[in-house]
């Protein structure tokens, strides 16, 4: 993947305006207390989702697997805001794997559709199902699966192989588990999984379902477990916490390498403008459950409570401090008018996005071939992601802030390449 080397150029008076304005200290400070706030409020809807898929494993039926898919759904707002802590923050980077690796091939994990097909050159286990069987050799070892553990999912499943698609853990296993396969392809609805995929006795489906519930209560576990880590580490004393306040100025940079790289090489990029060009249902990145438009929503909203240093926790409680903002309105006034603009225009198009998708016109539908409609939607935001990113060069020069690079994408930076 191409990455995209910024260069900052001193203004004359930038340095000495900044140092008049809100401390880059103080701003740091903050942007760690929002990290802190919204992996809390990501741990606090993870454990209403456990809850909700304990209840439906204890019970089956319609009504709990509605309420857990529910839970699921509310699950993903705060956490799609906080994907802007990423590509700065090592430390998150190199966690995020564990809860929101994407795409997956599902056929790993559970049953699948025959047209899924099975194992393939580049993944040997793209069909192992694990819910079918207690036992089964990976990479030449003997693997007991009898019991199905988080331990097993995380250390032995979880991109095995080597293979990044071999995803055993996290929000989309989970929702693999509840939704199953979309095999609707470009026309409307989402996954379907019948509830007496986890019923006892003879009422189950897809046979298993007692291991399955294993594995979906497994998978739930581990994703609280994997929060309740990330939370501390933003806490006061904490690891993440530590490392950015030790350095103000190289805390700047982090902020705004999440911003740019999430706005231009991840969202813009491989979340949208790949899977338009590909015209491919499974390169929408909630796939199973047809909430791809409020994972794109919501990362935008993630992108601005950066900026403009404002989160709204999950409890309506509005957390709110010193900015970028203040810091760029000290230096260029003008340019902070600028982003905020940028940012509001970005989020009004992939509000068109999630206003479409909510009445009836799914994320995956936009993407077909020739519907102009569904690309002008997607296009949209992703244009609006890439005049944002303009702006954040901007920014980053006007701060003093030299070689950040931010992510790139072949399907921005060199299309040709996305078809070899």
């Amino acid at each position: 993947m191409k990455r995209l080397l910024l260069t900052g150029t001193a203004l004359v008076a930038g340095l000495a305006t900044v140092a008049q304005a809100q401390d880059a200290s103080d701003v740091v400070s903050h942007y760690a207390d929002m990290a802190q706030a919204k992996y809390t409020d990501a741990l606090i809807t993870a454990e209403r989702l456990q809850d909700a898929v304990a209840a439906l494993v204890a019970e089956p039926s319609a009504q709990n697997m509605t309420a857990a898919r529910a839970a699921w759904i509310a699950a993903r707002v705060p956490y799609q805001q906080t994907e802007v802590y990423r590509f700065g923050n090592a430390m998150v980077d190199d966690w995020e794997g564990r809860v929101n690796a994407w795409p997956l091939d599902e056929g790993l994990i559970d049953y699948v559709d025959g047209a899924y097909g099975g194992a393939t050159d580049e993944n040997e286990f793209a069909a192992l199902n694990v819910v079918a069987n207690a036992s089964f050799t990976l990479s030449g070892t003997n693997v007991d699966a009898a019991e199905i553990t988080p331990a097993l999912l995380q250390d032995t499943l979880h991109e095995a192989d080597g293979v990044e698609a071999n995803v055993a853990t996290g929000y989309h296993a989970v929702e693999f588990l509840l939704w199953g396969q979309d095999l609707n392809g470009h026309g409307p609805g989402a996954g379907d999984r019948p509830w007496t995929d986890y019923a006892a006795g003879d009422a189950c489906t897809g046979g298993n379902c007692d291991r399955r519930a294993a594995y979906l209560i497994a998978a739930t576990d581990l994703l609280v477990s994997d929060l309740e880590w990330m939370a501390a580490q933003w806490a006061e004393g904490g690891a993440a916490r530590e490392e950015l306040l030790g350095d103000p100025q190289s805390g700047l940079a982090t902020m705004l390498t999440g911003m740019g790289s999430l706005s231009y090489g991840e969202l813009a990029g491989e979340r949208m403008r790949l899977g338009l060009m590909l015209n491919d249902p499974e390169e929408e990145h909630d796939c199973f459950s047809d909430n791809t438009h409020n994972s794109h929503f919501y990362n935008g909203i993630g992108m601005q409570n950066v900026y403009l240093g404002e989160y709204i926790r999950v409890d309506g409680t509005l957390v709110a401090g010193p900015s970028l903002s203040d810091l760029a309105a000290a230096v260029d006034p003008e340019l902070d008018r600028e982003m905020r603009t940028r940012l509001s225009d970005t989020l009004r198009a992939l509000g068109r996005i999630k206003t479409a998708a909510e009445a009836g016109f799914a994320y995956d539908q936009m993407l077909e071939r020739g519907d102009d409609a569904g690309e002008a939607l997607i296009m949209g935001g992703v244009n609006g992601l890439i005049a944002q990113t303009e702006s954040i060069e901007r920014l980053v020069a006007a701060l003093d802030l030299d070689q950040i690079a931010f992510e790139g994408s072949d399907s921005l930076d060199n299309p040709s390449a996305v078809f070899e």
